[in-house]
C-alpha cells in the first residue's frame, strides 16, 4: 500500500528536523573550509594553467597542461621528488612519529611531575621563533671557534672541525625540523595513553606483563586513532613546510642540495633569483602536492584501516 501525500510530506519534514541540527553545527567549519581551502586549491590549479609572472601579468595566456609537461621534462624534478620523500620519510619516522611515541610512553610511565617537566622541555623548539630557533642551531653547528660543538666537543677531542651546515646539511635540516615535530606527536600520544581506562593497565599487570609487553598488547593498540592522525597530520605538515629550509639552508649547498618540492614551488612563485617570478609554474608544483597530500592521506585511512576506527560499538541487549 503506498504512502499518503500527507504521510510522505510529515516523513520529509521529520527527516529534515533531523538533519538540520547537524548542518547547523557543522556550517560555521564547512564556510571556512570553503573559503579557505576549497576556493584557493580551485583558483591555485586555474593559475597553475596559465603563464601568469611578473612579466606577463597583465597579459597572460591560458597554457593548459603545458607547465605540467614542463615539469616533466625538467631535468631537476627527479631531485626535488628524492630530496622530498627523504626528507618527510626520515623526519616522520625518527622524529615526528618516532620520537614522539616514544617521549609519550616514556613520559606517562615515569612518575607525573617529572614527565611534565620534560613534555615542558620539548615544547620549547615550537614556542621559539622559527628564526631564532635556526639561528641557534648555525651557532651551535658554526665552524671553530665559534661553533658550540666543534670548539667544545670536537677539538679538544682532536677531531676535525667545519661548518656542519654545509658539511651536513642533511643532517642539520631533519634535527631541526624534527625537533618541532616531534612535541606535537608528544602531546597527541600523551593525551592518548592517559585517557586508556586504568582497568586495562591494572589487568597487565596482574597477568604479569612486563612494561614491553604493556606497551605492545596494550598501549600502542589502543592509540591506533591518534597514530593515524598524527602520521597523517605529520606528513601532510611536511610535504608543505619549508620555513625552517629556507632559513637554515635555503635548499643548499649547492644547487637543489636541500630544496624540497614546497621551497622550489616558493622559490618559483614568490621568490627567485632571475628577477622574473613565475606564478603559474609555482601554483602548479603548489597543485601537484595537493594530489600528493591527497593519496597519502587515503592510502593511511586504508592502512590503519579507518572503516573499523569509526564503527560505533554493538550494545548487546538480552
Amino acid at each position: 500500500m503506498e504512502a499518503s501525500p500527507d504521510r510522505y510530506s510529515v516523513s520529509l519534514k521529520n527527516r529534515f528536523k533531523n538533519l538540520l541540527p547537524p548542518f547547523i553545527f557543522m556550517s560555521p567549519l564547512t564556510i571556512l573550509v570553503f573559503l579557505f581551502f576549497f576556493i584557493p586549491v580551485v583558483l591555485t590549479i586555474f593559475i597553475s594553467m596559465t603563464d601568469m609572472s611578473t612579466a606577463s601579468l597583465t597579459h597572460w595566456h591560458f597554457l593548459g597542461l603545458k607547465n605540467y609537461g614542463k615539469l616533466l621534462k625538467f631535468r631537476w624534478t627527479k631531485i626535488l621528488l628524492e630530496n622530498t620523500v627523504f626528507y618527510v620519510a626520515t623526519t616522520l619516522a625518527l622524529f615526528n612519529v618516532g620520537m614522539a611515541l616514544v617521549l609519550g610512553i616514556i613520559t606517562t610511565l615515569i612518575p607525573k611531575k617529572q614527565g611534565m617537566a620534560a613534555r615542558a622541555l620539548w615544547l620549547f623548539p615550537r614556542i621559539t621563533p622559527s628564526v631564532v630557533y635556526v639561528m641557534m642551531w648555525k651557532w651551535i653547528a658554526a665552524d671553530a671557534p665559534y661553533g658550540i660543538v666543534n670548539e667544545h666537543i670536537f677539538a679538544p677531542l682532536g677531531l676535525p672541525t667545519k661548518n656542519w651546515v654545509m658539511a651536513a646539511p642533511w643532517v642539520l635540516v631533519i634535527l631541526v625540523n624534527g625537533y618541532i615535530g616531534a612535541s606535537f606527536g608528544m602531546i597527541i600520544f600523551t593525551s592518548a595513553i592517559e585517557s586508556i581506562p586504568r582497568d586495562f593497565i591494572y589487568a597487565s599487570l596482574v597477568d604479569g606483563a612486563t612494561t614491553w609487553q604493556r606497551i605492545r598488547y596494550v598501549i600502542l593498540p589502543m592509540i591506533r586513532w591518534p597514530l593515524l592522525f598524527v602520521t597523517t597530520y605529520q606528513t601532510l605538515s611536511l610535504l608543505t613546510s619549508f620555513e625552517q629550509i629556507l632559513l637554515l639552508t635555503d635548499g643548499g649547498p649547492g644547487r637543489y642540495g636541500t630544496e624540497v618540492w614546497a621551497l622550489n614551488a616558493y622559490h618559483r612563485a614568490l621568490a627567485n633569483y632571475w628577477g622574473n617570478i613565475q606564478f603559474g609554474y609555482g601554483a602548479m608544483l603548489a597543485a601537484v602536492l595537493v594530489v600528493i597530500g591527497i593519496i597519502m592521506s587515503y592510502v593511511y585511512l586504508r592502512v590503519f584501516k579507518f572503516n573499523e576506527l569509526v564503527v560505533e560499538p554493538r550494545v548487546e541487549t538480552l
